[in-house]
């Protein structure tokens, strides 16, 4: 699925994008807000600025990804994969942060919420 497929089926009311492959996808700036993308495939995909409140990311592979600015206010990321990922200036709830593999990421300047 390429991110231009995503953002057009998500503006229909689509919300479901769960085991989508969106590796190396630009999605910055978009408005994700309530997606499920459960086990989807984000390695490397550009989430600056993203609103990825209330958004499922569970399993999801964000491994080198750049979500710098987003917004993971509610997002459950349970059991999802951040390695390598760029998170500076992210917004997080520690709510469903269970299991989160994060090792070697980079969160100067995240806010907890």
């Amino acid at each position: 699925m390429t991110a231009e497929e995503l953002l057009s089926r998500y503006a229909a009311g689509e919300r479901d994008f769960g085991y989508a492959d969106l590796r190396d996808a630009d999605l910055s700036g978009a408005d994700l807000t309530w997606a499920n993308l459960t086990g989807a495939d984000l390695a490397g995909a550009n989430l600056t600025e993203a609103n990825l409140t209330e958004a499922c990311l569970s399993r999801a592979n964000l491994s080198d990804a750049i979500l710098t600015g987003a917004n993971l206010t509610c997002a459950n990321l349970t059991n999802a994969n951040l390695r390598g990922a760029e998170i500076a200036g992210c917004t997080f709830s520690f709510y469903h942060l269970e299991r989160l593999y994060a090792q070697g990421v980079n969160h100067t300047g995240c806010h907890f919420v």
